[in-house]
């Protein structure tokens, strides 16, 4: 299927000295890749520049072999959907939230439909962070980019979010996620990305 999204020697740059420089990397289309390093490295920064909430101080970075700031931003964030570490509810219900697909996408993200009534700032956190996995999935992505999406959460939900990811990516998605946990990455990867050291 080849190559979803490329790195050509990218640098960030911090306050005081780069977080990220010179990196390059490959990332294919098919599968899940998770990024790992130290905490620190700047794995959060680099899934951030696949759908442009940051840009690159310098080098490159492509969506299907063309730069990401020549796509029109809303459709890039479309197409690369972003799921952050720690599950944000809009106001309103869950249904509200997730859209008009609602009872199908929580079947599929392991909800019940009958919390599309919910309030969602009244879910627990492994429910809030289906929920979010479940908005994302409303915009039809090609691509999910997870941001420790387990790490908020107790071992019971996040084995059920590790399997829903695996799934997500058999499927067809394009799932690049950041971790910082060995055994997920070796567990539910099919390819890992180094980030620092």
């Amino acid at each position: 299927m080849g190559d979803r999204f490329e790195y050509r020697n990218v640098r960030v740059d911090g306050d005081s000295a780069p977080i990220i420089e010179g990196f390059s990397a490959r990332i294919p289309a098919d599968g899940l890749t998770a990024m790992v390093g130290a905490s620190g490295a700047g794995k959060t920064t680099l899934l951030r520049l696949l759908n442009r909430l940051d840009d690159p101080d310098s080098g490159t970075v492509l969506l299907d072999g063309r730069d990401v700031r020549s796509y029109d931003v809303l459709d890039l964030r479309r197409r690369v959907q972003f799921v952050g570490q720690v599950p944000v509810t809009f106001p309103g219900t869950v249904a509200a939230n997730v859209g008009p697909e609602v009872d199908m996408l929580l079947a599929r993200v392991g909800l019940d439909p009958e919390l599309a009534d919910r309030d969602a700032d009244r879910l627990s956190v492994g429910e809030a962070q289906r929920m979010c996995l479940a908005r994302a999935l409303a915009r039809h992505p090609e691509c999910l980019l997870l941001d420790e999406p387990t790490s908020a959460l107790d071992s019971s939900s996040k084995a059920g979010i590790e399997a829903l990811v695996r799934m997500l990516a058999d499927d067809g998605l394009t799932v690049v996620l950041v971790t910082h946990d060995p055994r997920q990455a070796s567990e539910l990867a099919d390819r890992t990305v180094t980030v620092g050291g």
